[in-house]
């Protein structure tokens, strides 16, 4: 990954633990100043915090649903008094993820994810957008997932909610160019982390065997693209989807 960044302010929202702590301490790593978001475990996000603190990187830990304007609105002020305005947003966030037959879904249910994956990029990109364009550039990074090229069953709401994701990218992407504002998404495959601990290690071997790669991936494979993605040595790339997930697929 490039080595020349400048340092960024960065919002990482579900970073208290997973995927969004390891993204939160690859991209403190690189250089940037890091507002950790976190809904329910401030334990969570004060041990990210702490890590990045202890690797030499300068992070906060911001409590909000970013399901609701006025706690976006809230976290987007208290960054800016720490650390200027935000510049580089990474939409991690999720919630539940139920697994059920089409007949057995409820609306709520699809709501329930749309709110996360659509619903919460779109009100942080309005509460985030004026600064950015202000100044010229930005970076709006989603975490999408393989599972919408595979389509999973009785995954129904997840995957749509995911596969909204892509039309966002594409859309701000033409959208926000003009301003050197870059939309991208990253879709991992099945990473592990600490929710799917109670998955047989029989279950993992078979996904990792079935791929081209022959290996299970980790956050920090995810973290790598990520940070591409947020450098200034991806400021040509624009729209696009990428996969990390070992040739699972080809998007």
């Amino acid at each position: 990954m490039p080595s020349s960044n400048t340092s960024r302010v960065v919002l990482v929202t579900g970073a208290s633990k997973g995927l969004g702590r390891t993204i939160a301490e690859k991209l403190a790593a690189c250089g940037h100043r890091i507002v950790v978001n976190y809904f329910s475990s401030s334990a969570g996000a004060e041990k990210t915090v702490e890590a990045i603190r202890q690797a030499g990187g300068k992070a906060i830990a911001v409590r909000a649903d970013v399901r609701e304007p006025a706690q976006i609105a809230a976290m987007v002020a208290e960054t800016k008094r720490v650390f200027g305005p935000i510049e580089v947003v990474v939409n991690n966030a999720t919630g539940p993820q139920p697994m059920l037959p089409f007949e057995k879904y409820t609306w709520a249910d699809f709501q329930d994810q749309l709110d996360f994956f659509v619903k919460a990029p779109v009100l942080i990109a309005q509460a985030t957008l004026a600064d950015m364009k202000a100044a010229k550039w930005g970076r709006i990074i989603h975490i999408g997932s393989e599972v919408v090229e595979l389509g999973h069953t009785e995954f129904s709401a997840y995957v749509a909610a995911k596969a909204a994701m892509i039309g966002l990218t594409r859309s701000w992407a033409t959208e926000f160019g003009p301003w050197q504002i870059t939309v991208n998404l990253v879709a991992p495959g099945w990473i592990p982390v600490e929710r799917h601990a109670d998955i047989p290690e029989s279950s993992r071997e078979g996904y990792a065997q079935a791929l081209p790669l022959r290996r299970q991936g980790v956050p920090d494979d995810v973290a790598e693209a990520v940070s591409f993605m947020a450098s200034d040595g991806a400021g040509f790339v624009t729209g696009q989807c990428l996969s990390v997930n070992g040739g699972n697929t080809y998007n």
